[in-house]
């Protein structure tokens, strides 16, 4: 099973539309973000790499609020790509318009629309669309159900306390071929259940310690998938990570923009204070895939023999220039993509 999975591994690249830093080290305006983020979806396109992906933001250190838009714009450029959300934050949206806006993507690229769906790394959106954060469970809860039922593009009847009710509603447009849809999750296993009840592939969020500790959630998964039996779906797994011409230039590009993300986690989640040597352990056993063409494939490599994947995401957004993540972006579909997939034959 595992050299199966091996075989017909993807490759993707997600982004979070961080703002990058001009030559001065002074933030980009969002707009022009936005605009790069497109070429970083075409240059992805001319490697060949499998997947985009864009997640949704509501602040100012990310520029993208509307992942569909731009993914819209790249798919008007683009031939092979697959394009999804890295998340759509469905607890603070809509599942209909949720479904519709991804089945328009979904013609606009001819087939090669995904939705990823979760409740998000940050919770401004519930304050800006007025949704109750003691809600938090419920309103993913009953969202997510609505969408595995309009996937299923046949007539819809749903009742729950988080929006109107519906009965026998069809919604449109129809896709060609149906819709791929994901649930991002972090590492819970009640999220990993949930995910193979409702038939949802499992995008799992690695970005923090090795990923050897996922393992036994993709064994639940299996398990859960067995016990609903709503049938195999696909596993991705998406960390963070540069890569540049050395391990020394990776590692001094990341680093201070790494230290500044955890010093914010610490406010804003609780996250323990980085602690001295947490970045090169990170790196050398945890979830950064920082270094090298040869460094970053060979971690790449080493956690696809650990966990059984159909793709594996590198989240490529640093704090950094956009020459520098462009960079990255043509060193890991090059080289990278090819070395790991020579490393597994």
């Amino acid at each position: 099973m595992v050299v199966r999975c091996m075989s017909g591994i993807e490759f993707g690249l997600d982004t979070f539309g961080g703002v990058t830093r001009d030559a001065e080290g002074r933030p980009v305006h969002h707009a022009q973000v936005i605009r790069d983020l497109v070429e970083d979806g075409v240059t992805a396109d001319q490697l060949g790499l499998d997947f985009f992906g864009v997640g949704e933001h509501h602040r100012p250190d990310f520029a993208v609020s509307s992942p569909e838009m731009v993914l819209a714009a790249i798919a008007a450029r683009t031939r092979r790509l697959r394009l999804g959300s890295t998340v759509t934050v469905l607890s603070s949206d809509d599942p209909v318009r949720v479904f519709e806006r991804f089945a328009t993507l979904d013609a606009v690229s001819d087939g090669r629309a995904e939705i990823v769906a979760g409740r998000g790394s940050f919770t401004e959106s519930f304050p800006l669309f007025g949704y109750d954060l003691n809600d938090y469970e419920v309103l993913f809860e009953e969202k997510l159900g609505l969408l595995a039922g309009l996937l299923k593009e046949e007539p819809v009847t749903w009742s729950g306390s988080t929006r109107a009710a519906l009965t026998d509603q069809r919604v449109y447009p129809e896709t060609a071929r149906g819709l791929r849809a994901w649930v991002g999750v972090g590492g819970s296993p009640e999220s990993v259940v949930r995910t193979a009840r409702y038939g949802f592939g499992l995008f799992l969020a690695i970005i923090g310690g090795p990923a050897a500790r996922f393992a036994p959630y993709i064994d639940l998964f299996e398990r859960a998938q067995d016990e609903f039996d709503t049938g195999r779906q696909p596993i991705a797994v998406h960390s963070p990570g540069l890569v540049a011409e050395t391990d020394e230039q990776a590692r001094a590009l990341v680093h201070g923009g790494w230290q500044a993300m955890r010093r914010r986690m610490v406010t804003e989640r609780g996250w323990p204070p980085p602690a001295a040597g947490d970045f090169e352990r990170e790196i050398e056993s945890g979830s950064l895939y920082v270094g090298s063409p040869e460094t970053v494939a060979r971690k790449i490599a080493g956690t696809l023999r650990t966990l059984r994947v159909n793709r594996f995401d590198l989240k490529y957004d640093q704090p950094v220039q956009h020459a520098e993540q462009l960079r990255s972006i043509e060193l890991y579909g090059s080289r990278v993509v090819p070395l790991v997939r020579d490393m597994l034959a």
